[in-house]
């Protein structure tokens, strides 16, 4: 039984951490495509604006709340979001799945050069993993034939699509019935964290929810991109 709530008419699935890592190893042995997301409250308020996106995430198959901006506007109108399920440790968990259970993954996304190297960082750490393929998010639309028949010829389990928001949602809805694979999820600057060419934020900040504080005080250019999180909390407390 899928329970969703909405926040500012965006449905998020009502999830632990360990219900949407069943949830998506059940995709693993279907025989369509699923599409799963992870909005945080930036992706929430690009939403209210940009109507392709906001059907984009209507149709999902699994929309995890990422982002502690989330959890507070739950908090803040009861509706009962279980916790916090980040792109990047339920990417892990599946990665750790794939090489116990011998399941293949495709990674789409990142500069020229970086997706090889989280593949093979991927490699070391997933004992077992099988990496089906890899291409750079450096396209242009003329070039998606190609990657679509790349992808389909490798015919991975899990393709991971590191675009950035709203790209790679609108992608992943676009080409679903064309795409060989289980399981498609967005997860945006992952393959950077793989890669090495970026970091987390250490422990504590994620535990406290301060990633996005963390981020702020390594690139302060992100200063106008960080704005969307008290918008987007003023305007869920105004909502009625």
């Amino acid at each position: 039984m899928r329970n969703q709530v909405k926040i500012l008419g965006v449905p998020i699935d009502q999830i632990t951490e360990e219900e949407a890592f069943y949830r998506l190893t059940s995709f693993l042995e279907g025989s369509t495509v699923k599409k799963v997301y992870t909005p945080n409250p930036e992706i929430i308020m690009m939403a209210q604006q940009d109507e392709a996106l906001f059907r984009v995430l209507e149709e999902a198959d699994l929309v995890l709340p990422d982002g502690i901006g989330l959890i507070i506007a739950s908090k803040i109108k009861g509706l009962g979001l279980k916790e916090r399920v980040t792109g990047i440790d339920t990417m892990d968990k599946l990665l750790t799945y794939c090489g116990e259970k011998g399941k293949s993954i495709f990674l789409l996304g990142g500069k020229p050069g970086t997706a090889a190297l989280a593949c093979e960082n991927m490699k070391k750490q997933y004992k077992g993993i099988k990496i089906a393929g890899f291409y750079h998010g450096y396209f242009q639309g003329k070039d998606e034939p190609e990657i679509i028949e790349e992808i389909n010829q490798a015919n991975p389990d899990i393709l991971f699509v590191c675009l950035g928001a709203p790209k790679q949602e609108k992608w992943i809805y676009k080409y679903q019935h064309q795409l060989n694979c289980k399981l498609a999820m967005g997860v945006g600057g992952s393959v950077d964290i793989y890669a090495g060419t970026a970091k987390r934020a250490p422990i504590l900040f994620q535990k406290l929810g301060l990633e996005w504080f963390y981020r702020l005080a390594k690139e302060p250019w992100r200063i106008k991109r960080m704005m969307a999180l008290p918008k987007f909390l003023i305007r869920v407390t105004l909502k009625e």
